[in-house]
């Protein structure tokens, strides 16, 4: 296969600050971008598309850049997949490491959905039980309500978007559903908390030696909840403390990296998808690169 369709290199847009992540172009073939954070999403931005994600394999093209010129490179962000961080150290020895914000915010998110979508099931299960029972006994089903209206099954499916949102940013209905969701669901309620805790330790903190101590009662709180899906993700803030704690040095996050993907996205949308691969990143490296 000709070598435009497996990468393209631009290494005079390698700059001091960069930023790694990895996005999907046909058929969910993944390739990895390696994005020029002061290119700002426009020329110049555009370091690297390689296919692939392999350390090994992104690295021998990225390693085409010359060692002097890769040396400079002081941050890259990124998220914690292991084999992001690989290529870094490979390829950026020199750089320090910063572990995307909103990546470690979106776990906790992602664990509180977890939560809210297990009780959905329940309340479910426990809707088809009382139907089958009320068909042996030959009567009407008639479905419970809660203060707001809402059953319990639309209780939990209308608050997936407020468990999102910080309580000040809740529309006056979202609130009345919010009250009642924590009432029947206290889990639920601190699980929340537990979301916002976390968003507050990056929003108020400025020093990383108060970010350590902020987490490690994070941590703490985390344990004494049991909740597994949250333990889950303390390991895993914890097995990655380090560049975590270097965003408190810049505040770097990889927001520009997402951005770059969300315009890689809507040009391949534009054109209905990516029917000739060489041609696609031809026509992303005249506009970015």
């Amino acid at each position: 296969m000709d070598h435009s369709s497996e990468w393209i290199l631009f290494e005079e847009n390698l700059s001091e600050y960069i930023s790694i992540d990895e996005t999907a172009l046909s058929q969910g073939e993944l390739y990895t971008v390696v994005t020029n954070k002061l290119g700002r999403g426009k020329k110049g931005t555009l370091i690297a598309m390689i296919k692939g994600t392999d350390s090994d394999q992104v690295g021998s093209i990225l390693k085409k850049i010359s060692k002097a010129r890769r040396d400079k490179v002081k941050e890259v962000t990124l998220d914690m997949a292991a084999s992001m961080q690989k290529i870094v150290r490979l390829c950026f020895p020199k750089a320090q490491q910063v572990t995307d914000r909103f990546h470690v915010q979106k776990l906790a998110y992602d664990a509180l959905q977890e939560m809210r979508i297990a009780h959905r099931w329940e309340a479910l299960e426990q809707e088809n039980k009382e139907i089958e029972l009320c068909k042996e006994l030959r009567k009407p089903y008639i479905e419970s309500r809660l203060e707001n209206g809402d059953t319990l099954k639309q209780l939990l499916a209308r608050s997936r978007y407020l468990l999102f949102k910080s309580e000040g940013a809740w529309t006056p209905t979202q609130a009345a559903r919010a009250e009642v969701l924590f009432k029947y669901y206290p889990d639920i309620k601190s699980a929340y908390k537990l979301c916002r805790e976390l968003g507050g330790i990056y929003e108020r903190t400025s020093h990383k030696g108060i970010a350590l101590t902020s987490l490690a009662r994070w941590y703490d709180k985390v344990e004494k909840t049991g909740f597994k899906s949250f333990n889950t993700i303390s390991a895993t803030i914890q097995n990655n403390y380090l560049t975590i704690l270097n965003y408190f040095d810049n505040r770097s996050t990889n927001a520009a990296a997402e951005s770059f993907n969300a315009k890689i996205k809507a040009f391949r949308s534009q054109f209905r998808g990516v029917r000739n691969i060489p041609f696609f990143l031809y026509r992303l490296s005249k506009i970015y690169a």
